[in-house]
């Protein structure tokens, strides 16, 4: 089964790493990617950039409006994310706990199952 991995970003937080946490965080992330990698367990993974870098498309009667945002109350927001094919829930949990962000007081994992998949050369997935 497929999962996505959201990683939850507080930027307040990230401002608050040592210059060693950051790296180890790089480092980490590497690591896990080569595990993963390894196990096949990869589908891919993308970094996002900041949401102020962000627009927001929308249609009503026929006109489409691009504006600056998202702005929401919220101060998190998704940094990124990874999609694995694993067999069980507890392996995507367990995949996700290895993630650096989630070892960090105000970071956090989110997991996620797909529920259907297209493009990308994804197939669907695995028979349980």
């Amino acid at each position: 089964m497929k999962y996505l991995f959201i990683m939850q970003i507080d930027p307040a937080v990230l401002e608050s790493l040592t210059e060693a946490q950051g790296r180890e965080i790089e480092t980490g992330h590497g690591r896990f990617m080569e595990e993963i990698t390894r196990t096949g367990e990869l589908i891919g993974t993308q970094a996002l950039a900041d949401p102020s870098r962000s627009a927001v498309v929308s249609v009503r009667d026929g006109a489409t409006t691009v504006t600056d945002g998202p702005f929401v109350e919220a101060k998190e927001y998704m940094g990124g994310f990874y999609v694995v094919d694993v067999e069980t829930p507890e392996r995507a949990y367990e995949l996700a706990a290895k993630i650096p962000d989630a070892g960090i007081e105000g970071l956090a994992v989110e997991v996620r199952p797909v529920v259907f998949t297209a493009g990308f050369g994804l197939t669907e997935p695995k028979a349980s």
